[in-house]
C-alpha cells in the first residue's frame, strides 16, 4: 500500500517519534508503514486520518495491479 505519511510529516516537521506519539504506536511502525513493509489497521488509518485533517484515502492509496 503506498502512503504519504512521510510527506505529510516532513511538511509538519514532525520527527517519526513525535508521529508514533500522536498516532499512540511506535515510532518503528511508523517506519515500517512509511517504507510500505507494513499497511496499516483500520484503526491507525482513522486516527492518521484525523490528526492530518485528511481522508483515509488521501494518505493511503491500495496498489492494484492494472
Amino acid at each position: 500500500m503506498k502512503n504519504r505519511l512521510k510527506v505529510l510529516r516532513a511538511e509538519r516537521d514532525w520527527t517519526q517519534a513525535q508521529l508514533a506519539t500522536a498516532l499512540d504506536v511506535s515510532r518503528q511502525t511508523v517506519n515500517a508503514i512509511e517504507k510500505g513493509k507494513f499497511d496499516p489497521s483500520l484503526p491507525l488509518a482513522f486516527r492518521a486520518a484525523r490528526l492530518f485533517e485528511m481522508s483515509i484515502e488521501d494518505i493511503f492509496q491500495d496498489e492494484v495491479a492494472s
